[in-house]
């Protein structure tokens, strides 16, 4: 990179932050738009059918199997008809019924049929209250089916509770001479519930040709934790294709998309606890929308989601479906996936727990986490196991540290070979034979420029797997450490009563040690490079690279001040490692000696040379280009 390029770099940098900050809104205007945006939520609240228990819209075209729309019996709390065989089924008082083990407790409501609030017990929200992922107002789910003459809505009508137990219930819907079960059973010991829609004696209210059972789904996701931003960066929708390949809406914008291929389950994720609806038949016709809620709100995303699933109206194969209510825990979704009611499927629901690309996630997922599990077995305390994770993960990359450090003490110690040859060319024209030269010192004495490149490349699938690990990782929810009240959130001792500018209404501690830290490490490095061999071009290079390498911590303050202290622990403590390595490095390395080796190394091949290298060898090739085309220039 020259130093026109740098430049350029700078200057758009420059251009964008002050376009920024000179188009931002006053404070006026945020307050009015604020205004507006409150009246615009209020006014919406009631249109959309996410919250609202009675719908409004209308789901008749959802409902067709052929194509055509179907007039909806009973939409907006309509009064049935009494010689409609929903009659007597649409009339009626709602009874809760409760389904609860030493993990979750589940509230079912006769109208509807289905779970109407669902607590994770052990986890607890801001309020120190249980965590509520879903509730009455929040949440709504409806299953459909077209029939000859009335179209079955659940959300209309009221089941009879029978066969109650404290982990198993069946709702019944009577219809004419049959029912329509919905079998309930809490799993002991674990967070899912099976839900098994069965009926019986139905025949002839559909028609052949019904094998659909529609369903729709919905729910705002409600803030649970501290820090709002981060939060809702990781809430997103999250599916399973029967495939194997697991996907999600976007995380950061609105979306709204049709799902081609057939789904195994669809998950309503926060950043620690999800609800995920499964079916043993498969999803198809899915549609999912996902909308941002802004800070302030109380919400992080409005989900939305309408599928498809098998059903049989003589009863003879029930439609499998399952519900997880449950944390973001990789051991306990994996362990999970075996309570499924198709053996033979692998549900991989632990990819709810977003590890981080291909080569990052099999470092997290086959080193990272067992390295984590196996410290937090000891009982130690989560400040204290990412301590440890720190030294033992820096311990393991020592030998590559130590080999790149290695690399450029040697280009250090010839730097005065260099410094002659810069000498001995002094003119531009002379720089593709000085290049060749250096390459052909750099060989003499076993030397390769790029030594410390690869070691350094090794690295850093670590670094980034941590860097996806620990902000999804539940065992630091909660979980304080020294001024930080909660590893899993920001730590905002210092904080005030309105958002500034790219800081927002906080300062975090442990993201000023780490920038702090990453100063350290810059200043460090900065000294090491002037030592090392360089030419004059590379010199004025690195003035402006160096400036660049100190704007990169203010850039990675204004990045990380809102994640959690959690990582920016780690980061802190990765950086102050890396300064006493090399320390270490520096004290127990004698320049002397590492010259004396690299003599001895030429010494030694001085009667063997080694095989020019390719680069080398371009240069040579292209020196004799340009002494040829100075020849013919001069006849």
């Amino acid at each position: 990179m020259d130093k026109n390029t740098i430049t350029g770099f700078i200057l758009m940098a420059l251009v964008l932050i002050g376009f920024s900050w000179y188009s931002r809104p006053s404070e006026e205007q945020i307050k009015a738009q604020h205004e507006r945006d409150s009246i615009a939520a209020a006014q919406n609240e009631s249109s959309t059918p996410t919250p609202s228990r009675d719908g409004g819209e209308k789901a008749g075209a959802q409902l067709s199997s052929d194509s055509e729309a179907l007039a909806l019996t009973g939409e907006r709390g309509e009064v049935l008809d009494s010689t409609s065989i929903l009659f007597a089924a649409s009339q009626g008082e709602e009874q809760l019924i409760t389904l609860e083990n030493d993990l979750v407790k589940l509230t079912l409501n006769t109208r509807g049929g289905v779970i109407e609030d669902a607590v994770i017990k052990g986890h607890l929200d801001q309020q120190k209250q249980p965590v509520r992922l879903l509730s009455k107002e929040n949440a709504h789910l409806r299953l459909m089916l077209a029939g000859k003459a009335d179209n079955i809505i659940t959300d209309q009508l009221f089941f009879e509770a029978v066969n109650v137990t404290d982990s198993s219930v069946t709702m019944r819907l009577p219809i004419s001479k049959g029912t329509l079960d919905i079998d309930y059973r809490l799993r002991p010991e674990s967070y899912m519930l099976d839900m098994i829609v069965t009926a019986h004696g139905l025949n002839d209210l559909f028609n052949p040709s019904t094998n659909v059972l529609y369903i729709e789904w919905a729910d705002r996701a409600r803030q649970l934790e501290k820090g709002f931003d981060f939060e809702q960066r990781y809430a997103c929708i999250r599916y399973h294709e029967a495939s194997g390949d697991t996907d999600n809406l976007s995380e950061t914008s609105d979306e709204d998309e049709d799902i081609e291929k057939a789904l195994d389950w669809i998950a309503f994720k926060n950043q620690f606890f999800s609800a995920v609806l499964i079916s043993q038949q498969e999803f198809k016709s899915v549609h999912l929308k996902s909308q941002l809620y802004k800070k302030g709100q109380g919400y992080l995303k409005n989900y939305e989601a309408s599928m498809q699933t098998a059903f049989d109206p003589t009863g003879t194969r029930p439609t499998q479906l399952q519900f997880y209510i449950g944390p973001n825990d990789f051991h306990t979704l994996k362990a999970h996936n075996d309570l499924s009611l198709n053996a033979d499927k692998d549900l991989e629901l632990e990819d709810l727990v977003y590890l981080g690309w291909p080569i990052v996630r099999w470092v997290n997922r086959w080193f990272i986490i067992y390295l984590f599990d196996w410290l937090k077995g000891f009982g130690l305390h989560m400040g204290l196991v990412l301590l440890l994770l720190t030294i033992i993960v820096k311990a393991l990359v020592y030998p590559a540290t130590k080999k790149s450090y290695l690399a450029s003490a040697r280009m250090r110690v010839l730097k005065p070979k260099i410094d002659a040859l810069n000498a001995k060319y002094p003119k531009q024209e002379d720089a593709m034979k000085k290049q060749q030269e250096m390459m052909q010192l750099y060989s003499q004495y076993g030397v390769s420029p790029m030594g410390g490149c690869l070691p350094m490349l090794i690295q850093a699938p670590i670094w980034i797997a941590l860097f996806n690990f620990v902000p999804n990782a539940i065992e630091l929810r909660g979980q304080s450490f020294l001024w930080a009240d909660d590893l899993s959130a920001y730590d905002d001792v210092i904080h005030w009563n309105k958002d500034l500018w790219l800081i927002g209404d906080h300062l975090s501690i442990f993201c000023v040690l780490f920038c702090i830290m990453q100063v350290a490490n810059t200043w460090i490095s900065m000294k090491q490079q002037q030592s090392a061999v360089m030419s004059p071009e590379q010199e004025q290079s690195m003035k402006m690279m160096k400036w660049m390498m100190y704007l990169m911590p203010l850039m990675f303050f204004f990045m990380f001040n809102t994640y959690s202290s959690g990582l920016n622990y780690y980061y802190f403590l990765s950086g102050f490692t890396s300064i006493l390595i090399m320390w270490f490095l520096r004290k127990t390395t004698n320049d002397s000696r590492l010259l004396a080796q690299l003599e001895a190394y030429k010494a030694k091949n001085a009667n063997n040379p080694k095989k020019q290298s390719s680069m080398a060898a371009r240069l040579e090739a292209l020196q004799k280009m340009a002494e040829q085309q100075q020849h013919q220039q001069k006849k």
